[in-house]
């Protein structure tokens, strides 16, 4: 059984839920996924524990550097495919927080500044079974970075590469709808 939220995390978990609803979708599409994460945190007081094996909370980070023209990608080595920094939350409600620490832990870039608190953009995405772990969902709720240019980039065992690459060039690494919808977005910045 999952041990329900404390006091501070019931605020945490309605913090987030006034961030969901605060969110500005661009498309019906996007309408449906902020809907669908919505609905799901309110629903579910576990949604931020990975043991709920339907499907848990993420957070990820869309990281640019400062002139906003690239955008940080990394090879998940798991998954063999280019994606933003990001995991899961372990019960941390606080996604904001959660896609700060993954980003550390993935790039090693310590100096990024939250673009705006708000959130950036959100996706719902099945992740294969693995070893001992069903097949399950992320709901992913994803923050704008803006990184220092001068750090230096250093991976974890998660990943198989890092790379800067410019938002034009993304489709050429990937055709993950998801991936090139932030590009999309960022380059707009019109939500």
């Amino acid at each position: 059984m999952i041990t329900p939220q404390n006091n501070c995390g019931e605020a945490v978990r309605q913090s987030l839920l006034d961030n969901l609803r605060q969110y500005r979708p661009i498309d019906a599409a996007d309408t449906d996924r902020a809907r669908e994460i919505l609905e799901f945190v309110a629903r579910e007081p576990e949604c931020a524990d990975r043991r709920h094996t339907r499907g848990h909370l993420t957070g990820s980070a869309w990281i640019v550097n400062q002139r906003g023209s690239e955008v940080l990608l990394l090879h998940h080595r798991k998954l063999r495919k280019w994606l933003q920094p990001g995991g899961h939350a372990d019960g941390e409600m606080n996604l904001l927080a959660v896609a700060l620490r993954e980003a550390h832990e993935e790039t090693g870039l310590m100096t990024l500044t939250p673009w705006t608190s708000s959130i950036f953009d959100v996706d719902i995405h099945s992740i294969p079974a693995h070893n001992d772990e069903p097949e399950h969902l992320h709901y992913d709720v994803r923050f704008a970075f803006v990184a220092q240019d001068a750090e230096p980039l250093c991976s974890n065992e998660e990943s198989n590469s890092l790379r800067w690459v410019p938002l034009e060039r993304v489709r050429e690494l990937t055709d993950e709808e998801s991936l090139l919808r932030m590009c999309r977005k960022w380059k707009e910045r019109a939500y």
